[in-house]
């Protein structure tokens, strides 16, 4: 196991504890379960009974004068940028000689002093005996060390009640039986436990709180919450893809598109070499744009609302029971303590005090920090790079669109009329395929790029560095996965003009058009490709593929490095457990991870409308990612740093705006994008019949073929040359009316009734979702009740306490409760024991004593 602390060449400080405290206490009894280093070592040393609690790596590339001494943070490579210059290092890097020759270099004696510090701070050292290319040196932390730690620290024993929990028999039993089978794929197995007193706990409350902490055991308890919710929405989306696929054959409009016998004759799709064409040829996609547009997928959209609204307080309900039974609810002080300088703040701090004022006493110095001058440099290369980047995505974007236009004109070109039919489905899948390229490329650049110009801000703490880190990131990311959605389901065919008027880029390439069944089939195809593509690729190429390829590039890097010198006796030597920890990824944090879901729920919940079964495709890529990142963290990484934290951080901010923006998208796409408004419109103002018959018919203009502009006309037809009528997707007058060519009456009543529908789904959307906020309080009852329960229960023990302290006064040689307390303590196994409510490590550690 590869652990960090914070310390300098002179001074240790207090160190995170990379253990459980129940775990600490058993440390003597290594020798039971593993032996030391050794054939077949284990954790321990040599001794077989001290365990190993630290491990410090630092590197020795044979014949050369100038090595690396590293403390490794599980994995996280530090770099000579971030270093302390007030006597904290974390993820330090000492540049030493460790080479062969000479052995008493100026950097060998800084880390004999280095390690010798740590000595007299109570830690117990044992180095390597072989002569390795990567040498080892393993710490023990002593019981006194951990104690001392931990008064500092303030850690907590457990010492809550347990009960034993009745098995569920009857209705209830069956009921629960079958939600544990459903929910069985998102929670990974967990071996039962041999005490029927201890819950079985799943492997996020368990095995993620314990071993990695708490920050990574929230980010599973949200992606095991988030996916839950997804069945139902799942479900739902499935429900109404179904009621498209049933009711198509008595759509009205898609059977009017698909009759030959009306015999619709549309104006040419590009200018001289298109032909007209008839509208029954693109039946087929009129029929599937119906199964996403129709009816039940308003309903659905408000339905997505409502979940959203009821996914961030499911999560709020829980995270508030994970911070109960987790003993976060306590922590606003120890974060404050925790929120420390950062390194580069630090130094840059340091420059400018001694460059301003040499000769102040350091206490006044100390209290200066940047102004706003010192980081004007920085956010002005800020706002010029997200611009910048802004800028980026606008070309990638644009450079599709003329992708699209050129090549539907090339291949408008080619003679052969099957081509001709498929022109648009195959311009339409080529281009999304590109965006998706484009899109993973840009994501990976602009994450580093989020990274670099987050550092020119200076930020005072981590915790700011990593929230403006992850706002900037977000903001690139999401902008460039949205951005094609946002153009096909927004801007395209808006403003094309009209035949005879139509509107060119370069000259000579007409914008393109919706077809005359509307943009939303294309959004479908550009959500579909896009978030699988991504989904896909990140899962098995990112999270897979590249982390293997880096780890058998490391390994046959360092392998050529050892076999430098021919008597070299590494390869000879068992590789202990460090070693095989050491060969894993280094860890890079959760920001990958949860991006990941946060954009899966930008594409869940942005664009639902048009896109019914994107829960599902979600709901099936979190069973598998689950999976994948509980294999990762236990079998591909090394392990992190155990981190304590209240909640999931601006990831729900995040989440939060996102449910909220999302019911502005949904509106405008049943309003702009569908065909929902023009039929309602239709069937209840201006249909003779009240029925959608004729609704075709109404929706298409009349263009007299006399007014194409010289040189645009179809130079070869297979229709009839005298032909003078033909018909384009638009409400504008017929050529015969006075004002020709002018947007119709209908066109405005359509405007009117999407404005107007907008102003109304965003009002009842936002109602309802309020409304459910409201109505789905934020800690739920049982907890309430617990809470009052144990303030009740801390009332009566300090009242005893203080009966006893009177009595134990009064009589001096009288025993007090509280060793039966700690007694009943004593009793229970550790592991099985709740976290803790108020009585401090140090208290318990005097009453073993």
């Amino acid at each position: 196991m590869l652990c960090s602390f914070e310390s300098t060449p002179g001074i240790c400080t207090a160190m995170q504890l990379c253990l459980d405290v129940t775990e600490l206490k058993k440390s003597c009894v290594c020798f039971q379960e593993e032996r030391g280093p050794g054939p077949g070592g284990g954790l321990c040393f040599a001794d077989g009974c001290r365990r190993v609690d630290y491990v410090l790596v630092y590197h020795c590339k044979r014949r050369q004068s100038q090595h690396r001494h590293s403390v490794v943070s599980n994995g996280n490579v530090p770099t000579p940028s971030r270093r302390s210059t007030k006597g904290d290092i974390s993820e330090a890097v000492l540049e030493a000689g460790l080479g062969m020759e000479p052995p008493n270099e100026p950097q060998d004696k800084i880390r004999e002093e280095f390690e010798r510090r740590l000595q007299e701070e109570g830690l117990e050292i044992e180095h390597d005996k072989e002569m390795r290319t990567v040498r080892f040196t393993r710490l023990h932390v002593p019981w006194s060390v951990l104690s001392r730690e931990a008064e500092l620290l303030k850690i907590r024993v457990p010492t809550k009640k347990t009960y034993q929990l009745k098995e569920k028999t009857g209705l209830m039993g069956i009921i629960s039986t079958f939600w544990t089978k459903i929910n069985q794929p998102f929670q990974p197995g967990v071996p039962e436990p041999q005490d029927p007193r201890t819950r079985f706990c799943t492997l996020l409350t368990v095995f993620n709180r314990k071993y990695f902490g708490e920050k990574i055991g929230l980010y599973f308890a949200w992606l095991g919450v988030y996916t839950q919710l997804l069945i139902p929405a799942s479900a739902l989306g499935v429900a109404v893809f179904l009621y498209g696929c049933l009711t198509v054959d008595t759509n009205v409009p898609s059977q009017e598109m698909c009759n030959e016998h009306l015999n619709f004759t549309m104006c040419p799709l590009c200018d001289r070499v298109c032909d007209y064409w008839q509208l029954s040829s693109i039946c087929s996609t009129a029929r599937a744009s119906y199964l996403f547009d129709n009816h039940a997928t308003v309903g659905f959209a408000i339905f997505m609302s409502l979940w959203a609204a009821v996914f961030l307080e499911h999560w709020k309900r829980r995270q508030r029971c994970l911070q109960h039974s987790w003993d976060l609810t306590g922590m606003e002080d120890f974060e404050v303590r925790k929120s420390k300088l950062r390194p580069a703040y630090e130094d840059f701090l340091l420059k400018k005090q001694e460059k301003k004022a040499k000769n102040k006493k350091k206490e006044e110095l100390a209290s200066e920090s940047l102004s706003w001058t010192d980081r004007l440099p920085g956010y002005c290369i800020n706002i010029s790079s997200i611009l910048l980047m802004v800028g980026v995505t606008f070309s990638a974007v644009s450079g599709v669109i003329l992708y699209r236009i050129i090549v539907f004109a090339v291949m408008s070109m080619n003679p052969d009329h099957e081509a001709k039919a498929n022109v648009r489905v195959t311009v339409t899948t080529t281009a999304v395929i590109i965006n998706l390229l484009v899109v993973l490329v840009l994501d990976e650049i602009y994450g580093a790029i989020a990274a670099w110009i987050t550092e020119l801000e200076i930020p005072k703490t981590e915790s700011t560095f990593e929230e403006h880190v992850i706002l900037k990131a977000f903001l690139l990311k999401s902008m460039n996965s949205f951005a094609p959605v946002f153009y096909v389901a927004f801007f395209k065919g808006r403003f094309a003009g009209r035949p005879g008027d139509y509107v060119y880029v370069f000259k000579d390439f007409r914008m393109e058009e919706c077809s005359p069944g509307g943009c939303l089939i294309e959004v479908c195809i550009q959500l579909g490709i896009i978030m699988l593509g991504k989904q896909l690729i990140q899962n098995n190429v990112f999270e897979i593929a590249i982390p293997k390829l880096k780890k058998m590039y490391r390994t046959y890097k360092e392998e050529k490095d050892g076999s430098a010198d021919e008597e070299d006796k590494d390869s000879k030597r068992e590789p202990q457990r460090w070693d095989l920890d050491y060969d894993l990824e280094p860890y890079e944090g959760l920001s990958p991870e949860y991006m990941e879901m946060v954009i899966q729920y930008g594409f869940v919940t942005l664009f639902v409308a048009s896109f019914p079964l994107a829960p599902v495709f979600a709901l099936l890529n979190n069973v598998i990612e689950i999976r994948l990142d509980a294999a990762k963290f236990v079998t591909e990484i090394r392990r992190p740093d155990a981190v304590s934290a209240k909640e999931i951080g601006i990831w729900y901010n995040i989440l939060s705006g996102i449910s909220k923006f999302a019911v502005i998208t949904n509106a405008f796409v049943i309003s702009f994008t569908s065909e929902f408004i023009p039929r309602m419109v239709y069937q209840y103002l201006y249909s003779e019949t009240g029925t959608m018959h004729g609704y075709t018919n109404h929706t298409l203009a009349y263009f007299n073929t006399r007014n194409f502009k010289p040189g645009t006309a179809p130079h070869d037809t297979d229709f009839d040359r005298q032909l003078r009528i033909c018909r384009y997707k638009d409400y504008r007058d017929p050529p015969w009316s006075p004002e020709s060519y002018q947007l119709s009456k209908q066109y405005w009543s359509v405007l009117a009734a999407r404005l107007a529908f907008v102003i109304f789904f965003q009002n009842l959307a936002m109602f309802l979702s309020m409304l459910v906020a409201w109505l789905i309080p934020d800690m739920p009852r049982s907890l309430k009740e617990q809470l009052k329960r144990e303030k009740a229960l801390l009332m009566s023990l300090m009242l005893t306490e203080e009966a006893d302290k009177q009595c134990t006064q009064s009589h001096p040689m009288t025993t007090t409760n509280n060793d039966v307390v700690i007694k009943g303590l004593e009793e229970g196994s550790p592991e099985e024991l709740p976290v803790c409510s108020g009585v401090m490590l140090s208290q318990f550690i005097c009453r073993n004593k």
